[in-house]
């Protein structure tokens, strides 16, 4: 079969083509029979175009109209006419003109799909992800990985105007406990051992400082086998660079012109990355319970540990009495808004952080009203002076440890935010978090672990900490973590490059030192042949995507991405393999 060559994408016809000859190739997406006159709407990647079909035209391709039906895939040519004023159509980018087709061909027929491909469509998602090229058909779909795409080469532009090289890293490689779970692939040459999947290049970047590249870049994909959520996947790209001889202040700015350069490429906005704020961790912790804080509003964590000791209410006092906390925020004109059943089901939802319950009151005339007001008489102007009440507010308070709080409180921070309508969903506010700890406590795992990883350098006034007399988890990192509007964005550190103060480290995550050599022993063997300080970043490209995108979850921005179970309904994904397979890799899996 042969055909014109395309001359143009439908979605880019226009008025200045206005009795030019054009040839296109698409899908139909649907077909309107008026008898005499025939419409077919014909998309592509850059939208939708009116083609018309009339004998007055074409026969030929007025009967191969008559044939078509939504999905199939059709070549035409035809001339570029002005709409009368009365039929043009606002809504659609092409719909100040229609193609009059004169000749029109069939290049493909599609069975009837399993749901309709146009924007908004519900289906259950499973099905959408089961049949995922048809939901890629669908415009918001195409649009959303055409801005990933233009992530990607605004990134490749400003790393090669910078002087980065982009070099590649394994994806097979030694499995090295860094802190989620490994993706293992067994080797079938030497059985019983494995090879696993990077959860990011961290190691290899590091060689490659010590072997002379001072600017490295990969867009790299990483692997962790660890529960989902909206914003994770187990496969996830990101931009992952690192540095010699540059300190944290000029990475940060390095990245902030990155990020000036993509926000200006793919959605034409102007930031100034001179603005972005810098937090330290504690900082925002205490201000807005979170360590990637969404910016774009006000709401605030007030401590009021102090005020309410002096009151009767013991959930409050004890907790203070344990070395806890009462935090408190305030919902704006939020009394006459949140509902008891609203409440209920938020008092249940911060269960997961450990809260034991929710408590509130409403301000109101001048007086407190609520389930726990009566406590508060004593310090009702305390309180409202504190937390500067205005008539109509709602206060929603947290007690128990940092932790507990901080989490509850962000929560909630967010959830009357949206609730309320106080958040601008047009605004890009990125910020950097600093001076991280330099280890958190795991629930998972038991243990101490490293916030980061554990080739983050400390602050050097707190590398006396890492002695054998002194309390390492009282160090903090020199770490950075880049967020937009309540996401992280990108994790990054200076890096450890002296063998002394690695093996500190390791000491202080509980690594032997034969446990340190079986793990690290290549990377702490090069460290003996003279590394350059150094330092890098790692950029997640999937949830940028999502935020430029202005999508809830990365699968929509994500090509053939897994669902919540971590399967791929497509491919089905992950499968069983044969019994001959599993042989040569001297491997049993139990039915």
């Amino acid at each position: 079969m042969t055909t014109k060559q395309r001359t143009i994408y439908a979605g880019l016809v226009d008025e200045t083509l206005a009795g030019q000859q054009v040839t296109l190739k698409g899908w139909v997406q649907k077909r309107r029979d008026l008898g005499g006159l025939i419409f077919v709407d014909l998309r592509d990647r850059e939208g939708i175009v009116q083609l018309t079909f009339s004998d007055e035209f074409s026969a030929q391709a007025r009967q191969t109209a008559e044939k078509v039906r939504s999905e199939f895939v059709i070549a035409v040519t035809g001339t570029v006419s002005l709409r009368a004023d009365s039929a043009i159509n606002p809504k659609m980018k092409t719909g100040k003109i229609e193609i009059l087709v004169h000749e029109a061909t069939i290049l493909a027929e599609s069975k009837t799909p399993p749901f309709d491909i146009e924007d908004g469509v519900d289906v259950n998602e499973e099905l959408k992800l089961k049949y995922r090229y048809l939901d890629l058909r669908r415009p918001e779909m195409q649009k959303g990985l055409v801005l990933r795409s233009k992530i990607m080469l605004s990134t490749m532009r400003f790393m090669e105007t910078n002087g980065f090289l982009n070099i590649e890293t394994p994806y097979l490689a030694k499995s090295t406990p860094e802190g989620a779970r490994d993706y293992l692939v067994p080797s079938r040459v030497y059985p019983g051992s494995f090879y696993a999947l990077p959860q990011s290049p961290q190691l290899f970047k590091q060689l490659l400082m010590g072997a002379g590249f001072d600017r490295y870049f990969q867009i790299a994909r990483c692997f962790r086998d660890e529960d989902l959520r909206g914003d994770r996947q187990p496969e996830f790209t990101q931009l992952d660079m690192e540095t010699s001889f540059m300190n944290q202040s000029e990475i940060r700015d390095l990245v902030n012109r990155w990020v000036a350069q993509v926000m200006s490429d793919v959605v034409g906005a102007k930031v100034d990355p001179a603005k972005f704020p810098i937090l330290h961790w504690q900082e925002a912790m205490d201000r807005f319970g979170s360590d990637k804080p969404d910016l774009r509003f006000g709401i605030e964590l007030h401590d009021l540990s102090g005020i309410m000791k002096q009151t009767d209410f013991s959930v409050f006092t004890s907790a203070i009495e344990q070395g806890g906390f009462v935090k408190a925020i305030v919902a704006p004109n939020g009394s006459q808004h949140f509902t008891r059943k609203m409440i209920d089901a938020q008092t249940d939802y911060i269960k997961r952080f450990k809260a034991k319950g929710l408590a509130w009151v409403k301000y109101n005339n001048g007086e407190l009203t609520g389930p726990i007001a009566k406590f508060l008489t004593a310090v009702k102007d305390q309180l409202v002076a504190a937390l500067s009440l205005k008539d109509g507010d709602m206060v929603f308070f947290a007690a128990g440890t940092f932790s507990v709080v901080s989490d509850t409180l962000g929560y909630l921070r967010k959830y009357v935010a949206e609730e309320l309508h106080l958040i601008d969903e047009n605004k890009w506010d990125f910020a950097w978090i600093v001076d991280w700890p330099l280890f958190e406590y795991s629930e998972d795992f038991g243990r101490w672990i490293a916030a980061h990883h554990p080739f983050t350098m400390p602050n050097e006034e707190d590398l006396h900490y890492l002695d054998d007399d002194e309390d390492p988890h009282k160090a903090h990192a020199q770490s950075y973590d880049l967020v937009l509007n309540g996401y992280e964005l990108g994790s990054g550190s200076i890096r450890i490059h002296t063998m002394d103060i690695q093996e500190k480290m390791l000491k202080a995550l509980g690594f032997t030192p034969e446990k340190a050599e079986q793990a690290f022993g290549f990377l702490l063997e090069a460290m003996e042949y003279g590394f350059p300080p150094m330092g890098g970043i790692a950029l997640g490209l999937d949830r940028l995507s999502m935020l430029l995108a202005k999508k809830d979850n990365i699968r929509e921005v994500i090509a053939f991405p897994k669902n919540s179970n971590a399967t791929e309904p497509m491919t089905k994904a992950p499968s069983r393999v044969s019994e001959k397979q599993l042989q040569e890799l001297g491997l049993r899996v139990p039915d």
